[in-house]
């Protein structure tokens, strides 16, 4: 039932049905076996870690629906050959494979398969046609928007990944523990115990308040959630410009954090000295703050010195479809169509160059 498609592809039917289901948002997209983007719809979060399975599904039934009926399906057809999703949450094997049953259920499609979404992230930003005997894509992929994952591809398909499930697993980054981070030290600054930061009086500011204090006690009786609390990493990003030791620090230590990952990933698939892909998604990375892309840029040419650092350009439910193009065995013509509906240049390079403020703020977690 999940095994590849092989079947001719008819130009302009549809041939994967991808989904990108994430901490902040959820987009599905149908595309055609020659790699035209028949439709995409954005709706809200599915990860079921976090909302429970069932309203993860109603989401996903939801937007799988509206995307079929923008690209014309009829009702009770097959929607796709084969949906390929990469979903937030799926972190451990069982969970893939519940997953992947789960949506099977569905029947949407006649093949499905369910992947962390950090493969769409690796899979966007390598290159559309592997050699002879070479996987369809490899290298390192790290995503870093609301928590922090990372995943390995060697040439012949073995693969590696982390746990990431937060301290537990000893991780640290993302936007979660950013911004706790930046509360953590505008509290200690404003009472004393810490050294003074700019943060002291940007925290409270972003959320139009008087006192650290204020932000901590709203915290605590509920009335500034977990989702508005990440709203201080653009606020992070901002004093961190100003030269502040402590914001400085913080994303010194996730450049650290970022670059510890990729290199472990290529160390364990023996692929250190190999000239491969590191890329990088999710808005701590997209937004390509100077400070952290300089360090990680630093760290990663002393651990990998042949690898290449990518920021990806394409959504993740593009790498998702990509992944299902693969599946399906669509030929590289229409990966490379795929890519032309999101992006007219190829993946970017890391950069750190200073970005706009307005490209601070809206790095929000994706």
């Amino acid at each position: 039932m999940n095994g590849p498609v092989t079947e001719e592809l008819p130009a302009g039917e549809p041939a994967v049905l991808a989904i990108d289901g994430g901490n902040s948002k959820t987009e599905v997209a149908l595309v055609a076996g020659d790699g035209t983007l028949l439709a995409q719809v954005r709706g809200d979060r599915s990860n079921f870690q976090g909302i429970g399975m069932d309203e993860a599904f109603r989401v996903l039934d939801g937007l799988v629906a509206t995307a079929a009926r923008e690209a014309g399906v009829a009702d009770g057809e097959l929607i796709a050959r084969h949906t390929s999703a990469c979903l937030a949450g799926a972190d451990l094997p069982d969970e893939e494979q519940l997953l992947t049953d789960l949506v099977h259920a569905r029947g949407w499609t006649s093949s499905s398969l369910v992947v962390n979404d950090t493969f769409a992230v690796l899979r966007a930003g390598v290159d559309d046609d592997g050699g002879r005997g070479v996987s369809k894509y490899w290298g390192v992929g790290v995503t870093c928007g609301a928590g922090i994952n990372c995943v390995g591809v060697a040439p012949d398909g073995e693969t590696t990944r982390f746990l990431s499930l937060g301290a537990i697993s000893g991780d640290w980054g993302g936007g979660g523990d950013l911004a706790r981070e930046s509360l953590w030290h505008a509290a200690r600054a404003e009472d004393g115990r810490g050294p003074e930061t700019e943060l002291r009086t940007a925290v409270p500011a972003h959320f139009g308040l008087d006192t650290v204090r204020d932000v901590t006690i709203g915290c605590y009786q509920n009335k500034i959630s977990h989702t508005d609390l990440h709203g201080l990493v653009p606020v992070l990003f901002e004093v961190a410009l100003h030269d502040d030791q402590v914001a400085r620090d913080l994303l010194l230590r996730q450049a650290d954090e970022v670059a510890n990952m990729a290199i472990t990933a290529a160390r364990r698939l023996g692929l250190t000295q190999a000239a491969m892909p590191v890329v990088l998604g999710g808005s701590i990375l997209t937004t390509q703050h100077p400070l952290l892309s300089a360090r990680l840029s630093e760290q990663l040419a002393a651990g990998l010195p042949a690898a290449t650092p990518r920021i990806v350009d394409i959504p993740p439910v593009a790498g998702a479809a990509l992944l299902g193009l693969d599946r399906v065995g669509a030929p590289p013509q229409a990966s490379a169509r795929l890519r032309a509906c999101y992006a007219d240049s190829p993946v970017a390079p890391l950069t750190s160059e200073r970005p706009t403020k307005l490209a601070v703020q809206a790095g929000i977690y994706e």
